[in-house]
């Protein structure tokens, strides 16, 4: 379970996405050679939740060029989320301000169902990726304020560079942009921890941005579709210690809306 939930949450996406492998050998092209016939068997299973459906510009492109890239959405209703995304190689679930674990897990969990049930040859389906991945961001001048305090004082993040630096200079030594990003071996679930911080904006605003995914591919991948739910609360709980553990003090109180 989730530590708390936060009135002012600073989310601003989350997204398990699940990539499988595509057919063919380099130089040649590489394709989902089920991938039309998914998509219709997909819609079926998912209308009565997803109703809204938007075929993206990306759909117009040549399969050969197509692979990874989604073309499909499947909304609970007209722009709105959570949504379900679909394209050769690739599926999506995306939710934003909607976002509540409770509701997010079994969302998941029983689109990752749909997914392996509607695939008309489930033996060809090759998980190579899982990913999930939270986006979040708080607002910051960056003209009046030095992001990399913000990053020490609130987020615990200590970037410094040496003071002497600037001195004697026309330099400023506040930031106008940064990106600073880490990546570590994680057990359980099997993968990698990525965690990314850089200059942003949020609804137009400059913002700082933090993204915190975990990812497992190749011998890291659990048996699927078995041991997904094992991997998602793994995952899960990873990215809630952290996130938690990072805004702990003003941050959580300002997000918590005290």
């Amino acid at each position: 379970m989730p530590k708390k939930e936060l009135k002012n949450k600073p989310l601003v996406e989350a997204i398990l996405e699940i990539r499988w492998k595509l057919e063919g050998v380099s130089p040649a092209p590489r394709i989902d050679k089920h991938y039309k016939l998914l998509l219709g068997r997909l819609f079926d299973r998912v209308l009565d939740e997803y109703p809204e459906h938007e075929q993206l510009a990306a759909a117009n492109i040549p399969d050969e060029m197509a692979g990874h890239v989604v073309q499909h959405r499947f909304r609970v209703g007209p722009n709105t989320w959570p949504l379900l995304q679909v394209g050769p190689g690739i599926f999506t679930v995306n939710s934003t301000a909607d976002y509540r674990w409770t509701d997010f897990r079994p969302r998941v969990l029983t689109a990752i169902d749909n997914l392996h049930d509607a695939h008309p040859k489930v033996d060809d389906l090759k998980i190579s990726n899982i990913i999930l991945r939270y986006i979040d961001a708080v607002g910051f001048d960056y003209k009046g304020s030095n992001s990399l305090e913000f990053l020490r004082d609130k987020l615990k993040l200590n970037i410094t560079l040496p003071e002497n630096l600037f001195d004697d200079s026309d330099v400023e030594n506040r930031p106008k942009g940064f990106t600073f990003q880490c990546s570590f071996k994680c057990k359980k679930p099997n993968g990698i921890v990525n965690i990314r911080f850089a200059t942003g904006k949020r609804m137009d605003v400059p913002a700082i941005v933090w993204e915190t995914t975990i990812e497992s591919a190749g011998d890291d991948l659990p048996k699927m579709p078995q041991g997904f739910e094992n991997w998602l609360d793994a995952a899960h709980e990873i990215t809630d210690d952290w996130f938690f553990k990072m805004i702990a003090g003003e941050l959580e109180r300002r997000f918590s809306g005290e």
